[in-house]
């Protein structure tokens, strides 16, 4: 049998507080039409990355809705992985030239194996990303739904490597885009249902921390100087980060801002091979510059870090070149802190009004923002407010389950 990630059960009720009670209600009515359901999400990693950062409240979440949830994780060796990550990104755009006869039976055949070690018992399965995205092929003796949930910008990909890929998703039964222009044109088949992602703000990622006293001790046990400005960007390691660029960024913003102390948070998981080479680079360019510091998940930084640097920091930074959603941009905002992004993908969700004006297409823009907002520091509490409450009302986990609940509830016919 795959791998089950092993979790626990979470009360939505705690929610209530938060976001009043009409939300949560509505959750829990159609939770009782799909009362006795058994689902099943499915992914390629149990850690590091966004949809295992959504998968570890969802799943819990819904348990405690009285689903039966599971999470079930598939195998794969080195090889295989490095031609995901190559699918994952040639999906976002990028070339894919070797995409030849063997990259493609190895690819089937992982698929295969999977699928004959998946627990069929299930009403529903909801298969994330190009990884597993073949499962419903080799699986057509379980009845089930089958939900495809594309959690990246796959609104130009290579052309061979969607023709590739699109019998497999158009065999689904539904599949899930966060925006609109995610979904390529050709696409034919499946329900087609537009859910951004959302982040939990009851997780020990995004809970409430005494800013001064816990958040700054932190950064200070961290090696940097809680007297000194501090700006961060926290990813994966993955050139549509442009952690370069972030580095570039602090370069010409340092030259106005003296002190100034930039912080790369990242993690590194098993199904991204490339990830951990860029690692080592962005590490090599790092140790160049006295205040530019690079942690991980490899030496000792968890949730509760991340959650301290995000509420630490002056500026948040996620200066992506391709972006599926970005949580960590909710995740900042929802923290009050600011944030200049990449004005890509779906970022410009989370950044609306006054938030929009932090969007940023060059590395020059984004340092003079980064500036702007270090020397005006009532405009970053304003801009930190105004964050906040667009997550409270568009990006929170309850939204999340109630869109993707309706969805189950129209496919399974409850």
């Amino acid at each position: 049998m795959l791998q089950k990630v092993s979790l626990g059960v979470k009360d939505i009720n705690n929610y209530r507080m938060l976001l009043g009670s009409e939300l949560i209600d509505e959750v829990e009515a159609l939770a009782r039409d799909l009362k006795g359901l058994r689902l099943c999400h499915i992914n390629s990693t149990p850690f590091g990355g966004g949809v295992a950062e959504l998968l570890f409240s969802y799943i819990p979440m819904v348990r405690g809705l009285g689903i039966h949830a599971d999470w079930q994780v598939i195998r794969g060796d080195r090889r295989f992985f490095t031609i995901t990550k190559s699918l994952h990104n040639a999906l976002q755009g990028a070339e894919y030239p070797l995409l030849e006869q063997q990259t493609q039976r190895t690819y089937l055949a992982n698929n295969q194996r999977n699928a004959r070690e998946l627990d069929p018992n299930y009403d529903v399965f909801v298969i994330n990303d190009p990884q597993p995205a073949a499962l419903r092929h080799f699986c057509d003796g379980i009845n089930a739904k089958w939900i495809w949930r594309c959690h990246i910008d796959s609104s130009e990909p290579d052309k061979e490597t969607w023709q590739f890929l699109r019998p497999h998703i158009e065999s689904h039964d539904a599949a899930i885009f966060t925006m609109e222009k995610f979904v390529p044109p050709d696409l034919r088949g499946p329900c087609i249902a537009i859910i951004p992602p959302a982040i939990d703000p009851l997780s020990t990622k995004n809970m409430p921390l005494p800013k001064a006293e816990v958040c700054r001790t932190m950064i200070d046990n961290l090696g940097l100087d809680r007297n000194r400005p501090l700006i961060i960007q926290v990813s994966r390691f993955d050139l549509w980060k442009d952690p370069f660029g972030v580095i570039e960024v602090y370069k010409r913003a340092s030259k106005a801002v003296p002190g100034l102390q930039l912080a790369l948070v990242g993690s590194l998981a098993n199904d991204d091979p490339e990830g951990w080479e860029l690692y080592a680079a962005i590490h090599q360019e790092a140790d160049k510059y006295e205040d530019v510091h690079v942690f991980s998940n490899l030496n000792g930084i968890g949730n509760m870090e991340v959650n301290a640097f995000q509420r630490a920091s002056d500026v948040v930074i996620q200066k992506s070149i391709r972006e599926g959603f970005g949580l960590v941009v909710s995740e900042a905002l929802w923290k009050g802190t600011p944030v200049v992004a990449g004005n890509v993908g779906g970022i410009p969700l989370q950044m609306v009004g006054t938030l929009s004006n932090f969007l940023v297409d060059t590395v020059e823009e984004c340092a003079e923002k980064v500036v702007y907002l270090l020397e005006h520091p009532e405009v970053a509490e304003e801009l930190g407010k105004e964050g906040m409450a667009h997550i409270k009302n568009n990006f929170l986990m309850p939204r999340l389950i109630r869109d993707e609940f309706s969805l189950i509830k129209e496919l399974v016919g409850a």
